[in-house]
């Protein structure tokens, strides 16, 4: 479970480099009713704290897209074999999970379903509210592009390395 509060860091360090007044942060400011001053006001610590908890949620979710044997796993354990030494079931998932356990975890694999997941889950759910708040073109893909790159980051670590 480490991995998940590890990568729940990655939405953090991409978001201040991607959203740094010398990057995007100029472009996204200039499509918001916000000002800087309004960003230095409200509790910084509430703001972070909750970033990193909805960021914990979201590496627990993308961890059962990127690592497929999870889901098999997930079948598995509705049966009260599963658990049991010596029983066909777990004899049948351990010789499983030593032949195929390691297939498709590579950091490449991962980096594939996070960018899956931003452009036809994520860009599509800014884009409906931004057509509903008015918003412009710019504004969705300045946003949508941090999810792609965030989701592709997280994807691709939790993948290879948990």
């Amino acid at each position: 479970m480490l991995y998940i509060f590890l990568s729940a860091l990655i939405p953090m360090f991409v978001g201040f480099l991607w959203y740094h007044p010398k990057t995007l942060g100029t472009i996204w400011m200039n499509q918001t009713p916000l000002k800087t001053e309004d960003l230095e006001k409200g509790n910084m610590l509430m703001i972070m704290g909750l970033s990193y908890l909805f960021s914990v949620m979201i590496a627990f979710v993308l961890s059962s897209f990127v690592i497929h044997q999870a889901a098999l796993a997930g079948l598995f354990a509705m049966d009260p074999d599963f658990a049991k030494e010596g029983t066909e079931l777990h004899t049948y998932f351990k010789e499983f999970m030593s032949e195929y356990g390691t297939r498709h975890r590579s950091f490449g694999h991962g980096v594939v379903h996070g960018i899956m997941l931003g452009v036809f889950l994520v860009l599509p759910i800014i884009g409906i509210i931004s057509l509903f708040e008015r918003r412009t073109w710019k504004y969705v893909l300045v946003n949508a592009g941090y999810w792609i790159l965030t989701l592709a980051l997280m994807g691709g670590v939790i993948c290879q390395f948990f």
